[in-house]
Parts: C-alpha cells; sequence; structure tokens
C-alpha cells in the first residue's frame, strides 16, 4: 500500500469509533467519492481547523472569542451547568431543557492520569460563579472521577452565596453524558438535588 494511503488510513483510525478496517474501508470510500466527497471534507477541515476556537468564558468550541451561547441575551446568567467537555455541552444543548449558561472543565480530576485542578479550567468557574451567579449544577460522569471532581468544585464554591446542585441519579452510574437519550438527560436536569457539605 502507498505509504500516503498507509498515514491517511492510520491517522483516521485514531479517532474515537474507528479501528484500522473502518478506517480502511472510510478512506476508500472517500477516494471513490474524490469530488463530491473527499475534497470538500477536506476544505471542511481546513476551514473548521483555523476558524474554530474554545469559548474565553465557557470553553464551548465556536469562530468567535465569545460563543454563540455565552453571547445570547435570552439565557439565564445567574446558573451555570458544568461539564466535563465540548461533547457534554452538546448533548445538553441536544436534550432542550437547560436555558443557562455552561463551564466546560476539559476533563475530571485523575491522579492516575496525572490531572489535577491546574489542568482543568477551575479558576475560571471560580471567577464565573463569583459574579452574581444564584446556582452552579455539575453535571459531570457518574464516575469516580467525575465525583471526585464534584466533591472538589463543592468544596471551592461553598463559601460563595449560591446553591451548588448535581444532576440527579437518572445518570447510570459509569455513564457518559454524550450517550445518553434526550429524556434520560431532562428527567437528571428536572431532579437535580442539592449538595450537602460534609
Amino acid at each position: 500500500m502507498d505509504a500516503k494511503l498507509d498515514t491517511l488510513i492510520r491517522r483516521l483510525a485514531r479517532l474515537p469509533g474507528l479501528g484500522p478496517r473502518s478506517a480502511r474501508r472510510a478512506v476508500l470510500h472517500l477516494l471513490q467519492n474524490r469530488e463530491t466527497l473527499m475534497l470538500p471534507l477536506a476544505d471542511d477541515l481546513g476551514t473548521v481547523g483555523r476558524a474554530v476556537r474554545n469559548c474565553a468564558d465557557c470553553g464551548n468550541l465556536d469562530t468567535g472569542d465569545i460563543c454563540a451561547l455565552c453571547a445570547d441575551s435570552q439565557r439565564d446568567r445567574q446558573v451555570i451547568c458544568v461539564v466535563e467537555d465540548v461533547g457534554d455541552l452538546w448533548a445538553m444543548e441536544r436534550a432542550a431543557v437547560f436555558r443557562g449558561l455552561y463551564h466546560v472543565l476539559g476533563g475530571t480530576l485523575s491522579a492516575i492520569d496525572g490531572r489535577g485542578p491546574a489542568e482543568l479550567n477551575i479558576e475560571r468557574l471560580i471567577t464565573r460563579a463569583s459574579q452574581d451567579v444564584r446556582e452552579v449544577i455539575l453535571a459531570l460522569p457518574a464516575t469516580v472521577e467525575g465525583q471526585t471532581t464534584a466533591h472538589y468544585l463543592h468544596e471551592r464554591l461553598s463559601g460563595l452565596p449560591l446553591d451548588v446542585t448535581r444532576l440527579a441519579h437518572g445518570v447510570p452510574v459509569g455513564g457518559e453524558l454524550d450517550f445518553l437519550d434526550d429524556g434520560t438527560l431532562a428527567q437528571a436536569l428536572k431532579a437535580r438535588a442539592k449538595l450537602a457539605s460534609s
């Protein structure tokens, strides 16, 4: 096989949900549809790669310094929903049940992976939460790392005059927000509960 084709297959195989065999099929399909699919896709990838960046406020992806969600004056600016990553934010938006603002942490605390508070977007959250916010919703995964992060954030936010809530247990243990159906997400958000101090 040509080295350039092999390189493309190996790059695609690193994408979530694609292994070497799926990547080979995708490359073959792209090559067979060069003019209608492959070349437009290459142009789009270049355009998006150059134009999209993280929102300076929440960490979402957009073409502006401030994303469309943060710039939307119709959203409730006194409620912030904290999520692990942009995929979780998109899942919440897809469910269309939350009209506040978001905050993307960029991961969860993990001693094994060497991710401490300094590697996450926590200080920006504390700054935002101290500016006339009445509630911070912790919409983090129901995993050990997600719960550890939620506990840490609850401690950091406890000195502020606001409620810290979490999604209800409708989110299954070990579940990721991006894989949940819209009904489960909506129910979990409606049944959120205030975290008790330890």
